[in-house]
């Protein structure tokens, strides 16, 4: 008998326009990356190419989704708020999330879009163009990873679970609070992950690749998308208090409901 081909899931017409405006971004930050290899390294050269191509690509994305959504207001890493004729309607956007790997020649960035309405989040899309994986989903609807659908894991047991985080560097956070945190997870975990863009980490916990994810110092734009890639995978997602303020907290904890609560409580210990 023939087989019959899996349904692809209907995204919204919000949802097409985040995920083309993602596609076309990320293949002019594929094209850069490329180009960056070139250029010789020196502290200058780099930093400067980089922010060059994150700022372009900012404005591509503001370009691309002004066209279909006009009165829509933004949330930008680099230009800030900006404040749209609908209220309602704000896209918050982190055009190159992973800047740090994208200078040293990691492939592993992406582009994330949030879309919030009245204060809570309606659609993400994050692309990571290098391996052409979208990330994409809507209240309601599910998780895809192109096409397909996604779930959070499973696991109960610490002692099996892989968890992600993100590394305070110069400058940045409370170095000693987070050894201990690191420390107290690593006692009972089967290994912790650093892989440096919060939007993937959280898309990862999503697919299952993680079991947790856990980050502090970190900004809405960094999150949006996946904060609600996350839930709708099933995923239970909170601040480090385990409340509902991961905005204004700028930081979360993403893991199933059977993990959420002990790795709460390792990482307030």
């Amino acid at each position: 008998m023939p087989q019959t081909r899996a349904r692809q899931p209907l995204r919204s017409a919000i949802l097409n326009v985040m995920v083309n405006a993602a596609e076309k971004v990320g293949r002019a930050l594929v094209r850069d990356f490329g180009e960056l290899e070139n250029l010789q390294v020196s502290r200058k050269g780099p930093a400067n190419f980089v922010s060059v191509a994150d700022k372009k690509a900012e404005d591509m994305l503001v370009r691309e989704l002004t066209k279909v959504r006009p009165k829509f207001g933004f949330f930008l890493e680099e230009k800030g708020r900006i404040e749209g004729e609908d209220t309602c309607n704000t896209w918050i956007i982190a055009p190159l999330d992973g800047k740090t790997n994208f200078l040293h020649g990691v492939p592993h960035f992406a582009v994330s879009i949030g879309l919030e309405r009245d204060g809570k989040m309606l659609a993400g899309v994050v692309y990571e163009p290098v391996s052409n994986e979208m990330f994409w989903a809507e209240n309601g609807q599910g998780s895809y990873i192109n096409g397909r659908r996604i779930r959070v894991s499973e696991r109960r047991d610490l002692s099996e679970c892989i968890f992600a985080t993100g590394i305070p560097f110069k400058d940045v956070c409370d170095h000693d609070a987070f050894l201990k945190q690191l420390s107290a997870v690593m006692a009972v975990s089967a290994g912790v992950r650093r892989f440096g863009s919060a939007a993937l980490d959280m898309c990862w916990v999503a697919a299952g690749r993680y079991d947790g994810f856990w980050e502090t110092g970190l900004n809405p734009w960094d999150l949006a998308a996946g904060i609600i890639i996350a839930r709708e995978a099933g995923c239970f997602v909170t601040d480090l208090d385990g409340g509902k303020d991961i905005f204004g907290s700028g930081t979360v904890l993403a893991a199933n409901s059977r993990l959420h609560g002990p790795l709460a409580k390792l990482l307030r210990d």
